[in-house]
């Protein structure tokens, strides 16, 4: 099973992040030629948080992921502000995963005890602190469904991965952020069995050195009868920061647009200390 406990050290906190290099920001500098960006999150629509009211359209009928409290400041109002109250790891919300967010065995990632990792409520470890200097290396993209979308309940493999890379005529090097479409969308296509990663693709990632993974496939539901490999043992064994829920179809036309899968990946995350996840919008800049 591959791991990379103690791989830098006892108590790092970086993960898979440690693979990007000043080489592999480079590279991926270097592949800007036209400037053209695409964000990879989905867009959000806050609700009231006092409830009532028309549902805004296009919402799914499960909870929203940010909920809004708007008011007036001043007498008379001379400007509104906001309190928002968002739920991280709402399968309708981009957000980056942190390191202990998921634990195994008692442990987080690389083998510190829950106990030691998380104490009054916030994370001492293995949190979101590391996320919040910003995330800038080389991308790429695979398309396991180009034109289309997976068969419901797909289990990937590293085959589908390889053949995607050969299709796109990229090679994944040590540190690449690696984006890949399924053609799913999670809070949109819940009555269906969705697609997920397995045990052998995680295990694809670990061999190439992949840095972050963004996708819009994440695991087999609780109560599939697999575990769930890609947070197991990705975020927690390999630790591997997981983009979940992301948002990849305007990518996926981008790369079709311009032939070519490969780009600048940047990531700036509120600089939030001590949680689990953190909100974010993830872009492909060309």
């Amino acid at each position: 099973m591959p791991s990379n406990w103690g791989r830098w050290g006892e108590r790092d906190e970086y993960g898979t992040l440690n693979l990007i290099t000043d080489q592999a920001r480079a590279r991926g500098a270097a592949s800007v030629r036209t400037g053209r960006a695409v964000s990879l999150a989905h867009p959000v629509a806050a609700v009231p948080l006092a409830g009532g009211g028309p549902v805004p359209h296009g919402l799914t009928p499960m909870p929203a992921p940010v909920q809004q409290l708007l008011y007036f400041t001043g007498s008379p109002a001379r400007a509104l502000s906001d309190v928002l109250v968002v739920n991280t790891h709402h399968v309708a919300l981009t957000h980056v995963d942190a390191l202990a967010h998921f634990p195994v065995d008692g442990q987080v990632y690389p083998g510190v005890a829950v106990d030691d990792a998380a104490a009054q409520g916030t994370l001492r470890h293995g949190s979101t602190t590391p996320f919040a200097a910003g995330i800038t290396t080389a991308g790429i993209f695979l398309d396991l469904a180009p034109g289309g979308r997976l068969a419901p309940g797909h289990e990937v493999t590293a085959a589908d991965l390889d053949t995607a890379a050969q299709q796109a005529g990229v090679r994944v090097r040590s540190g690449d952020a690696l984006v890949v479409r399924g053609g799913w969308v999670v809070h949109r296509d819940l009555a269906e069995p969705l697609p997920a990663m397995t045990l052998d693709a995680v295990r694809w990632m670990a061999e190439h050195e992949i840095s972050v993974l963004a996708s819009d496939i994440g695991d087999l539901p609780p109560g599939a009868g697999a575990p769930p490999v890609l947070h197991g043992l990705g975020l927690a064994r390999l630790g591997l920061p997981l983009v979940d829920n992301a948002d990849v179809s305007a990518l996926a036309v981008a790369c079709s647009e311009l032939g070519r899968h490969d780009f600048l990946f940047t990531l700036g995350a509120m600089p939030v200390h001590g949680a689990s996840g953190v909100p974010v919008n993830p872009l492909a800049i060309f």
